[in-house]
């Protein structure tokens, strides 16, 4: 299974994201490994204390990351992936992205999860507003 069949999970929403629902998606009785990510909002950046994050996302955003998804699920090491991203206010400790990958062996999983989120954030269309301890804001990745 490949392809299209192999993405569980490919969504873009302003929902609780939820790791074990990830993993469990991509699920397979050949699966020697399941690795999996969860980007979490941390309390500083560069320097800089954060208070929370905005997420906006294109009305493409959905489709982007269901072609990134298809793109690490054609892999032929890979049997399944899942992968999310939220959308709306996040407070410090919220989880922003998932992803998770199953294969027969551990390296290929590290490696797929690895491409699997560096693709995701390289290329979702969503746009990032950090508001800082400070009072002042800035957005990030915009184009």
């Amino acid at each position: 299974m490949t392809g299209s069949d192999a993405v569980r999970i490919a969504e873009v929403g302003e929902a609780l994201l939820d790791l074990a629902a990830h993993e469990k998606a991509v699920a397979d009785p050949r699966a020697g490994a399941v690795v999996s990510f969860q980007g979490v909002v941390r309390d500083h950046d560069h320097g800089r204390g954060v208070t929370l994050l905005e997420y906006e996302g294109h009305p493409s955003a959905a489709a982007v990351i269901r072609e990134v998804a298809m793109e690490i699920a054609a892999d032929p090491d890979v049997y399944a992936v899942a992968v999310s991203h939220r959308v709306g206010t996040l407070q410090i400790g919220d989880v922003a992205l998932v992803a998770a990958v199953s294969t027969a062996h551990r390296a290929a999983a590290f490696a797929a999860c690895a491409r699997l989120v560096d693709e995701a954030k390289a290329r979702l269309p969503i746009w990032k507003r950090q508001v800082f301890t400070d009072g002042t804001d800035e957005w990030v990745n915009c184009p």
